[in-house]
């Protein structure tokens, strides 16, 4: 399981994902909203989305989790 943290505090302007999607490393997860900025959080690998533990316009601290991602199995062909 990976966590997804907030990398600074702001505002849950958007959340981009729902329970059950399946997300590649890179994709955003939300969005926060900081001193008028909007700032992507993405997942930092590929698998499903587990959990959702904010709501749009809730405020979150630096470090606090934002969605909880299940790991996908990635396949190498050789």
């Amino acid at each position: 399981m990976e966590e997804v943290k907030a990398s600074m505090a702001g505002s849950v302007w958007k959340i981009t994902v729902a329970v059950g999607d399946q997300v590649t490393e890179g994709q955003d997860v939300v969005i926060l909203e900081s001193m008028k900025m909007e700032i992507p959080i993405a997942s930092e690998s590929d698998g499903t989305v587990k959990e959702i533990k904010v709501a749009e316009g809730d405020f979150v601290n630096e470090g606090d989790t934002i969605a909880v991602i299940e790991l996908g199995i990635k396949l190498f062909m050789v």
